[in-house]
């Protein structure tokens, strides 16, 4: 694995030490860590084993930043619904972007390096631009080991089976076969596979292009 640079460790501590202040905790591998910190890790950790150690430090920089103090603008402070929904998560990514930024400099990144990271958290050219759909797979596979089972115990299950739709949707031919490596509970797993048998129904312009069948390590 090449060397990664003095600026990379630090940016990747001082994003790490802002996730740490999240209070919401999750259990991840048996461990209870900070929801966001959880999530930047993680989502490091597949970028890496998805393009391997030759990954562009922007990716796995952006990979790490693209829940940055996530829960400081809680869902809840806007309206219900899907616009409400869309309108948050599209602000939550503009903000992730703008507060990298100072952490990136601090950390010694020039213009050129923060800018590209900030577009990657964003992700406004999807699916045309390979990092930013890097990123997206990360999040996505994040989502699926560290999420799905609470939301699912929160939501009625054709909502839960839409969401995991919509997620397939996201995800890249790698990006779905990395599903396989993630170890879930029993029910989450038949979650997914009842919900691999629908997107199998329907019409060829709907699936989404499944590379596999999903298969979920116990």
């Amino acid at each position: 694995m090449r060397s990664l640079s003095t600026e990379f460790h630090a940016a990747c501590e001082a994003i790490d030490t802002a996730n740490s202040a999240d209070p919401t905790l999750v259990t991840v591998r048996g461990v209870d860590v900070p929801l966001a910190l959880a999530h930047g890790q993680l989502a490091a950790e597949w970028m890496l084993s998805m393009h391997g150690a030759d990954v562009p430090p922007e990716w796995l920089v952006a990979a790490r930043a693209h829940h940055l103090r996530r829960w400081q603008v809680a869902r809840a402070t806007y309206p219900e619904g899907k616009a409400g929904y869309l309108r948050w998560r599209k602000d939550q990514k503009a903000r992730h972007a703008h507060d990298v930024a100072s952490l990136l400099a601090t950390a010694g990144y020039d213009d050129e390096f923060v800018t590209t990271v900030q577009a990657l958290i964003q992700r406004q050219n999807l699916p045309h631009d390979a990092g930013q759909q890097a990123v997206e797979d990360a999040a996505c596979l994040v989502f699926i080991e560290t999420q799905l089972a609470a939301f699912a115990d929160q939501h009625d299950r054709a909502k839960v089976l839409d969401i995991i739709r919509k997620t397939a949707r996201k995800l890249s031919p790698l990006g779905t076969s990395m599903i396989a490596h993630i170890c879930l509970s029993s029910d989450a797993t038949a979650l997914l596979a009842e919900a691999n048998a629908l997107i199998a129904t329907m019409a060829p312009t709907d699936r989404f292009i499944w590379p596999m069948p999903m298969m979920v390590i116990w």
